[in-house]
């Protein structure tokens, strides 16, 4: 069973949230409700900025924070249409913005293998879009959240998200005595979040289906739930220096396994591995290595560029081995039957 410091692995230990002015793109989204959620109860910013293009979600997020907080703390609350393809309407969003978590993203892999274009226009220019504007509008802080499909991609959604991490990284080069300072965070799959396999598995057991779907019995992939993910990018907030992307250590699990803490007396049905999708994730490769350190509950690959390490750190780092990657199926933490359902309580 999960204890309560495993849950809570990725609380930040210190981070002041006051007066400050937050824009979070895709703010309607699983991460974006969550992370806006939490912000309402550890902080009192002066604006939390709700940036996406649905006014419906937008409408039903008014509902719902306003049955879970009282008017006061909703004093704060902005919310903007608006697309990250339309780099007019980020850069008039962003004005007297402190802090802006990029989380907007188009996310389903085979659906990215059958209209590449929409990716690349969301994913990868809708991410010059947002550094552009910040820049503009000189945000002292960018976190975007990336995947572990953005490493050593085989899918075009992965290679989008490799390109807006790139992107990210490099802003830093661009920011000269604006100040501005842009970060990633790379994590793996979130139980409970929509799109993932586990509410599908649940809302399968519950309608009373004879089997359940796996695509390899084999497959693995890493996992993290959503308060956890949330905590990991405000604390990687308070780490941040520019040009890092944060990994978090978190366990692994075989799609078989997954099947079968969720509804042990169902079979499994092997429908085989989309298009697009890979057998094992990786977060790491070796080829990152050599500018990986170990920071305890997190690894940080910090970036190649001369200037890099300016400000020394404040806590201790320890340079991985030669040699190192970081993969879901050579993961050194593995998630057991019950700890799964933990998860899924939180």
């Amino acid at each position: 069973m999960l204890g309560s410091a495993a849950l809570n692995r990725f609380a930040p230990k210190s981070l002041d949230l006051d007066g400050k002015v937050i824009l979070v793109t895709g703010g309607t989204g699983s991460f974006g409700r969550r992370f806006i959620e939490t912000v309402l109860k550890i902080a009192k910013p002066r604006k939390l900025i709700v940036f996406s293009r649905d006014e419906l979600k937008q409408s039903d997020m008014m509902v719902d924070l306003s049955e879970r907080f009282t008017p006061e703390t909703l004093t704060c609350m902005r919310y903007f249409l608006g697309d990250v393809r339309d780099r007019e309407r980020l850069t008039l969003a962003m004005r007297g913005v402190d802090i802006v978590i990029h989380a907007a993203a188009l996310k389903q892999v085979p659906a990215a293998e059958y209209n590449p274009s929409e990716f690349i226009h969301t994913n990868v220019l809708g991410a010059e879009n947002v550094v552009w504007a910040s820049l503009t509008n000189r945000v002292k802080q960018v976190i975007a959240l990336s995947t572990d499909k953005a490493c050593n991609p085989a899918n075009l959604y992965g290679a989008t998200k490799l390109a807006s991490d790139k992107t990210f990284v490099a802003a830093n080069n661009l920011s000269g005595d604006i100040g501005a300072r842009f970060s990633v965070v790379r994590y793996g799959n979130v139980v409970g979040s929509r799109g993932s396999v586990a509410p599908l598995f649940q809302r399968l057991v519950a309608q009373g289906a004879k089997d359940l779907p796996i695509t390899d019995p084999r497959m693995t992939r890493f996992w993290i739930t959503l308060n956890q993910g949330v905590d990991f990018v405000l604390s990687s907030l308070s780490l941040m220096r520019g040009g890092e992307i944060f990994v978090p250590k978190i366990p692994s699990m075989t799609m078989a396994d997954l099947a079968a803490a969720m509804a042990p007396d169902l079979p499994l049905r092997i429908i085989g591995i989309r298009p697009g999708e890979k057998l094992h994730e990786m977060m790491i490769s070796i080829d990152d290595a050599r500018t990986v350190f170990d920071l305890g509950d997190r690894y940080v690959i910090e970036p190649a560029f001369a200037d890099y390490g300016r400000h020394p750190r404040p806590e201790p780092v320890t340079p991985v081995a030669e040699g190192f990657s970081y993969a879901s199926n050579t993961n050194d933490e593995w998630l057991s039957h019950q700890g799964l359902l933990d998860l899924l309580k939180v």
